[in-house]
């Protein structure tokens, strides 16, 4: 970071907890949910890696909006599809300030395309980055966070984990993939000290969607007891209280952030 940038101590938010002193890598920065979440762990007094794959300009604009705002960021780039860029990212992530402590998977890709014709080449190109990212990612992650006395991770899965969508099959297995991973995890790298959780976002809104997809933007809003669509900042809020010791003692555990929908009977 620039010299000229004074680094805070304390959240800038008050209303969010003190993660002062953490270093958190989030994955897929670039885009809405990642660039919120990054926002929002900085805003707690986190430091932030935020990686991107294709969305250079835009992580350099969120490091640059962290660092206006007296925190320290870092953009990386990597391809989360390879193992080996997977295990660099994290390396040059616990490089950065020494240490790194909170890891957050929200890395991912959402095609729709119906079961029917559908390759195999096309399931893998949701799978490889869906999934088999958060196992390397997670991997990757596990020594550096146990080098910091332990650390939390956390992966970003979907209410379609369990609630599936027509066309959405590849992408509803992959967060169901992932949300079993999360618990599986946490059974094997608690004893490091380690707590691995998911959360699971309801429709989260974006520049456009309304627009690009007025009826289910309209099904949503049906749907949800308050009738608004999430926004990015509230799964970032999530993800900062997971890795907050106020979550101590939650570990293996998926954070539904749906605004209620998931509530909703199913008949």
């Amino acid at each position: 970071m620039d010299s000229t940038h004074h680094h805070r101590t304390g959240p800038l938010d008050p209303g969010l907890p003190d993660l002062t002193g953490q270093v958190v890598l989030v994955t897929g920065a670039s885009g809405g949910v990642g660039r919120g979440i990054a926002l929002r762990f900085a805003a707690a007094g986190a430091d932030v890696v935020a990686h991107y794959r294709a969305g250079g300009a835009a992580a350099r604009a969120l490091v640059q909006e962290i660092q206006e705002g007296g925190g320290r960021a870092l953009a990386l780039r990597a391809d989360l599809s390879a193992e080996e860029e997977c295990h660099r990212l994290v390396a040059d992530a616990a490089g950065w300030r020494g240490r790194l402590t909170a890891l957050v998977n929200n890395a991912g890709v959402q095609p729709v395309q119906e079961l029917a014709g559908m390759a195999l080449a096309d399931w893998r190109a949701v799978a490889d980055p869906n999934v088999h990212s958060v196992f390397a990612c997670t991997q990757a992650a596990v020594p550096a966070l146990r080098a910091a006395g332990g650390g939390t991770v956390t992966h970003i899965a979907s209410i379609e984990a369990d609630r599936p969508a027509p066309l959405h099959a590849h992408y509803c297995a992959s967060k169901a993939a992932v949300v079993m991973h999360a618990r599986s995890a946490a059974l094997e790298y608690g004893p490091y000290g380690i707590r691995v959780n998911s959360v699971s976002p309801g429709l989260i809104d974006r520049p456009g969607l309304a627009e690009d997809w007025p009826e289910g933007v309209a099904r949503w809003q049906r749907a949800d007891p308050r009738g608004r669509l999430g926004r990015p900042e509230n799964i970032g809020d999530a993800c900062v209280f997971l890795a907050s010791p106020m979550a101590s003692w939650i570990n293996g555990h998926d954070l539904v952030v749906d605004g209620g929908v998931s509530a909703r009977p199913t008949w």
